[in-house]
């Protein structure tokens, strides 16, 4: 793209049915990435995080579908296209780190062989190259390549996981997504899991998006925070306009309920109440229920839509900052 953008999401919904109804479950979302950039989408369970990540590269359930809005990748829009269509962009262009690693992997197959099939699918080359591939992987996310023919229940969870950052790497792609990709590991192999992320990033020049709940693992590896409350996004900026200049009570309330390590120790802050249906989200703001800044009767009534902070990218969406509404 002309801008740097390598990604380009606009006015993106995507509903659920189920037998109840129509579920919101992402519902009017934008934001952009560059080329090389990296976007961590952070929130409570169930805010469309996940769900805005499959609708990129179209991997929904059945009953899911995108009502409407634009996924322009590379100058493309991924909305628009056929499952034909897209299958020549998984994994060639985009691809994903699936959260648990163990149910991610064939518990059957060689951890090789699961590398390699996914190459072939995409790329016409002998086993023999794919397989020189795959050692390149290894050696590439750390793990000895003597060890690529074991089954997965050979492997830690750390290595594992490594696996799964090896075969997303396979046909060298544009576009990563982590959706929650250092889940029901311990700390130190967390660490080790994020630390493995930055580097390759920064050394393949990929871009990146990061889903996850955790705010610490966000502020470690991307560039920019886009919060998602409700199917929503309630406020985007770089990492530093999030953490140290949040606008949003509820980017407010995320960022008190982790433990300042350096600060004085006290007992970290809770979001009362739950979120809304998405069955029958309400008209207003979605978290007034739970705001303990709600202004009156507007945010019960009226959808707040973002607005920019001072002219920046960062922008907001709260009828505190009705003011900037023109800007």
């Amino acid at each position: 793209m002309k801008n740097g953008n390598i990604l380009e999401v606009k006015n993106l919904k995507t509903y659920f049915k189920i037998k109840q109804g129509i579920v919101k479950a992402v519902d009017d979302v934008s934001f952009e990435l560059k080329k090389g950039e990296s976007i961590g989408l952070v929130g409570e369970s169930g805010c469309g995080k996940t769900t805005t990540a499959l609708s990129i590269i179209r991997l929904l359930s059945d009953n899911g579908y995108i009502e409407s809005g634009k996924i322009i990748f590379d100058d493309v829009n991924l909305a628009a296209m056929t499952e034909d269509e897209i299958l020549n962009y998984r994994w060639n262009d985009i691809s994903m780190i699936f959260q648990g690693a163990m149910n991610a992997l064939n518990p059957v197959m060689r951890v090789s062989d699961q590398i390699i099939e996914a190459i072939q699918l995409h790329e016409s080359i002998s086993r023999e190259e794919a397989r020189k591939r795959v050692t390149e992987l290894f050696e590439l996310v750390k793990i000895n390549p003597n060890l690529m023919d074991s089954y997965p229940h050979e492997f830690s969870g750390g290595m594992r996981q490594r696996a799964i950052i090896a075969m997303a790497l396979a046909c060298n792609p544009a576009l990563i997504i982590g959706d929650e990709p250092t889940t029901a590991l311990d700390v130190m192999v967390q660490a080790q899991i994020i630390d493995l992320i930055n580097d390759l990033r920064k050394k393949l020049k990929m871009s990146m998006i990061m889903i996850t709940h955790d705010l610490s693992i966000i502020t470690e590896t991307c560039d920019k925070i886009a919060v998602m409350y409700a199917g929503k996004i309630a406020e985007i900026g770089n990492v530093d306009d999030i953490v140290f200049n949040y606008q949003h009570p509820y980017t407010e309330k995320l960022i008190k309920a982790f433990p300042n390590i350096y600060g004085e120790r006290q007992m970290v802050e809770s979001i009362p109440g739950t979120p809304p249906n998405l069955l029958n989200p309400p008209k207003g703001c979605r978290f007034a229920d739970r705001c303990h800044k709600k202004i009156g009767e507007i945010c019960d009534n009226v959808d707040p839509s973002l607005v920019s902070i001072d002219g920046s990218n960062h922008m907001v969406a709260c009828h505190l900052k009705e003011g900037l509404r023109n800007v």
